[in-house]
């Protein structure tokens, strides 16, 4: 099952690869003229175009560009000169160290705190978890991380404002990164948890005199993760692909910060690579989760 579905992501990864080599021709300016700068003699420009065999059809560059790729090349910067795939690996564990960080926090709170605002909905603790959602779910982790830092590290001198290090660097970016998950994971606890709390088969166990955590925990919470099982493993391969604002606000040295840089510095090889890398990660991320949905969910075990 897991083969079947990963053979029907190859469709997918092909039309990405298509347009991650688009990226070059689509993109305003000529990258040649962006390496060399202005003052470069047509015979420079004409010399570095063989060389990059830019000066060939489109359909034989597109050949080679799929050639390298099969070989694990994701080519070279036209900035710096060095292998994309060294870079992306090298950045790749700040990267995979931040998104799982953000996640575990975000697991914790957000099913804590919708298990618990789910146990007696309407008192104080639910309506201000669900204003406390609100707030969350509305702001962008950009003001977010923004009033962190602020709050936390200019206002407080409690902890760094950017850059990487030990444990102290990571709360902050973490933090500002899991908010959203946070927020949604309580929210949509707390809705599976009231569905489940009034199911038959919890006031079943209630009724053969169970203690009540041991309902909430071990009956209610395990058919409430069906759904929590989708948000976390969606919203991992999100942050793992798309923690681009986060990384910026703290100058967290990842791909997302990496890509910004390419971006910025028009090295359009290494906004392909990191663009094709991030998107083979968001698929295998999606697959791993798709069949750890089956796990849960017996239900859909034979679909």
């Amino acid at each position: 099952m897991f083969l079947r579905r990963l053979l029907s992501t190859l469709p997918t990864l092909f039309g990405v690869l298509v347009v991650v080599f688009l990226l070059l021709y689509v993109a305003p300016g000529d990258p040649v003229q962006a390496m060399v700068g202005e003052r470069a003699d047509a015979e420079t420009i004409a010399r570095l175009r063989s060389e990059l065999k830019l000066d060939e059809p489109l359909p034989t560059q597109f050949a080679h560009y799929v050639a390298g790729i099969a070989r694990g090349d994701l080519g070279r910067s036209y900035i710096t000169g060095r292998r994309i795939r060294d870079d992306l690996l090298e950045r790749f564990p700040r990267t995979l160290l931040l998104a799982t960080a953000a996640m575990l926090l975000a697991i914790t709170v957000g099913v804590t705190v919708g298990v618990v605002a789910a146990r007696r909905p309407g008192g104080w603790f639910d309506r201000l978890a669900l204003a406390a959602t609100y707030v969350g779910v509305s702001f962008p982790v950009y003001w977010i991380g923004l009033l962190l830092i602020l709050l936390f590290a200019v206002t407080w001198r409690w902890l760094p404002a950017s850059g990487s290090g030990g444990l102290a660097f990571l709360v902050l970016p973490a933090l500002a990164l899991g908010s959203r998950s946070i927020a949604f994971l309580a929210r949509v606890t707390r809705s599976a948890m009231l569905e489940a709390l009034s199911a038959d088969y919890v006031r079943t166990a209630r009724a053969k005199g169970l203690a009540e955590r041991t309902v909430l925990v071990r009956h209610a919470l395990r058919t409430a993760l069906i759904p929590v099982v989708t948000v976390i493993g969606l919203d991992f391969g999100a942050y793992l692909t798309g923690s681009i604002l986060t990384e910026t606000v703290f100058s967290w040295p990842g791909i997302g910060r990496y890509v910004v840089m390419a971006i910025a510095r028009r090295d359009l090889p290494a906004v392909q690579g990191a663009v094709l890398f991030l998107s083979v990660v968001f698929v295998l991320v999606n697959v791993l989760t798709d069949s750890a949905y089956r796990r849960v969910d017996p239900r859909v075990r034979g679909v």
